[in-house]
């Protein structure tokens, strides 16, 4: 409290004195004015005039100063716009003196008026713009061994010039900027802030050698994902720390800030565009619905409820069995929409009465079934468990939303349904499957399958794994060299649950068009060169062998559901394969008890279901 106290005391001390300046500055400014204009001899009448007025036109120009924001500016931070504010300022002044001259019959000469405006111009910003180069330009200047690193800014536009002033005006960071990089070539060669545009992008490699750069800022809100991703790879051919401006909406907003530049993510560099899926449009079927969210607390589940809670739902219902998941995404929404009707449950998918009494009491319009076990090695080794949750979760609340009538019902699944080779994925196709055979029954319900890959950032992410291992300086460890994965962003990942709910028409399963698979080694050296490090030497791959179960490559469509396209090219429909239903339920009911008396043969009877599932042990 004291510290805040003596800075306020400080600020006013500071903005008293700049009047004051300000004031003698006024007086000098017309004095100097009559002395010009009159070549050193000044008609005592004149002195006499402004002896009259003086402290009047004092007192209206630095009323004017104080509402141009004379005042509020930090001058060490001064730029074009305080420079506009000055002399738009000092105009007012002028014009406020020659009505107070005129209106009190103490006209001055007229010439007087323009010269006091060029001479005041000068002294209020002269001493202000003095004073920013002394703080900025002169205590600021470091020796060179001062610096904590080199840093190259690429974009030598608003958003480029606005993050290397904050480094050159800051006393807290110790970086120097050596270089800038832009793609217009009538910058090449051009200063900035002193400092030499290099060149275009594919000058980046070459200005790291020759400025000895340590770090590398990419500052260009408007670029395109396109863009962004070649930059940003040549960026990581460099091995130095790259940090990237995320997007435009800083530009728009005049908001930028060093503070604002992130680390590179993975995502940064996926080799396609992200999936763009029009919001407004589809999310018109859930204004004033009340929406169920099964593991609502999850990766998925939890951006799910986010969307959703912005588009004026009648009532969100989150149901998860983890209790801190929960709890973070209903803290989180009722803090950003106080007025949204929100109930947070505890419960399993697994417990069907429970499930029952929650649609009885909700009677949901719309339910989005995220809960699942989803991690492949852990289910191998319990794979009557994955059973019971993924399989027997996802049957209790297909029933209940047959019973209740329920508008929509969207499953979330996962390419590694398709010829599973792991008990994970061949419980996921059963879910698909309970999907499809509920749809065939129910004349109300409209239940659909939405089908993607890997999600970046969802919890046991191998990017996530990566970036720890990465923290405790490796080893960073991959399956096998070979081994490749379809990735997509959660934002992505629920554009397409959401897409899913507008287009179902009933049993389909869309797949979005993730387009080429990823390396994971190319991945892990990518992070591994984001972090700052150079695979292999400083950070060791260890090769580990593939797990029980899991594919050296995903597949997203199986051969016999053929391919339908909708109107969002990057997502597309499988067609509903033939099945004998009524055997279908019967092999169901066989396999829960089998389950539930924790049997070993569990394995067995999922395959007689899905005959496309065959097991593969690890390497």
């Amino acid at each position: 409290m004291h510290k805040k106290s003596r800075n306020i005391r400080n600020f006013n001390y500071k903005k008293i004195g700049l009047m004051a300046l300000d004031a003698f500055s006024v007086i000098l400014s017309m004095i100097g004015a009559l002395i010009l204009r009159s070549n050193g001899l000044i008609n005592p009448i004149f002195l006499e005039r402004l002896a009259r007025v003086g402290a009047l036109i004092v007192f209206f120009d630095i009323v004017i100063f104080y509402y141009k924001s004379f005042y509020h500016s930090l001058w060490e931070y001064a730029s074009i716009h305080e420079l506009t504010n000055i002399v738009v300022g000092t105009l007012f002044a002028s014009i406020m003196n020659i009505v107070i001259f005129e209106l009190t019959f103490n006209s001055m000469p007229r010439s007087c008026y323009f010269i006091f405006f060029m001479i005041l111009t000068m002294l209020v910003g002269g001493y202000r713009f003095i004073y920013r180069y002394f703080v900025t330009d002169f205590l600021t200047n470091r020796n060179e061994n001062e610096y904590t690193s080199h840093v190259m800014i690429v974009g030598a536009g608003n958003a480029g010039e606005i993050i290397a002033r904050e480094i050159f005006t800051s006393k807290e960071i110790n970086k120097k900027v050596v270089c800038f990089i832009d793609d217009d070539p009538d910058k090449k060669g051009q200063l900035l802030h002193n400092v030499i545009i290099y060149g275009g992008r594919y000058s980046i490699i070459e200005a790291v050698e020759k400025f000895n750069v340590d770090e590398i800022y990419v500052a260009i809100p408007s670029a395109s994902n396109e863009q962004l991703i070649e930059i940003l790879n040549i960026c990581n051919e460099t091995k130095k720390h790259t940090e990237v401006l995320p997007g435009i909406f800083q530009l728009v907003n005049k908001d930028i800030k060093l503070s604002d530049l992130k680390e590179v993510e993975i995502e940064d560099l996926l080799e396609r565009s992200p999936i763009e899926v029009n919001l407004d449009e589809i999310m018109d079927y859930i204004n004033y619905k009340t929406v169920l969210v099964t593991g609502g607390g999850g990766s998925i589940g939890s951006e799910l409820c986010r969307q959703i809670a912005k588009n004026n739902p009648k009532k969100l219902i989150i149901l998860d069995i983890y209790e801190n998941n929960v709890y973070d995404i209903q803290i989180e929404l009722k803090r950003d929409y106080p007025y949204l009707e929100l109930h947070a449950m505890i419960a399993s998918v697994r417990d069907e009465g429970k499930i029952d009494r929650v649609f009885q009491e909700h009677k949901p319009d719309i339910v989005y079934h995220a809960a699942a076990h989803k991690h492949v090695p852990l289910m191998e080794d319990a794979p009557n468990e994955a059973v019971k949750n993924n399989v027997f979760g996802t049957y209790n609340v297909a029933e209940a939303c047959y019973k209740y009538e329920v508008e929509k019902m969207v499953l979330i699944s996962t390419d590694k349904a398709v010829n599973p080779t792991n008990i994970m994925g061949a419980t996921k196709r059963i879910c698909e499957m309970i999907i499809q055979a509920f749809d065939n029954k129910s004349t109300k319900t409209e239940f659909v399958a939405v089908r993607f890959g890997n999600v970046l950032g969802s919890s046991g992410s191998v990017v996530n794994l990566f970036k720890q291992q990465i923290a405790k300086g490796g080893p960073v460890t991959v399956t096998d060299p070979n081994i490749i994965r379809y990735f997509m962003t959660i934002p992505e990942a629920v554009s397409l649950v959401l897409q899913a709910g507008y287009y179902a028409k009933g049993g389909e399963i869309f797949i979005f068009d993730m387009g080429k698979p990823v390396k994971i080694l190319d991945m892990a050296k990518k992070l591994i060169r984001l972090s700052g490090y150079e695979p292999d030497r400083d950070i060791k791959i260890e090769f580990i062998g593939l797990r029980p179960g899991e594919k050296l490559y995903e597949e997203l469509l199986m051969a016999e559901e053929g391919l339908q396209e909708t109107p969002n090219h990057l997502i597309h429909i499988g067609k509903p394969i033939e099945m004998d239903y009524e055997k279908f339920f019967k092999q169901l009911c066989e396999l829960k008890k089998l389950a539930y008396e924790e049997t070993d043969s569990v394995k067995k009877a999922v395959r007689e279901l899905v005959p496309t599932y065959v097991e593969k042990k690890g390497s």
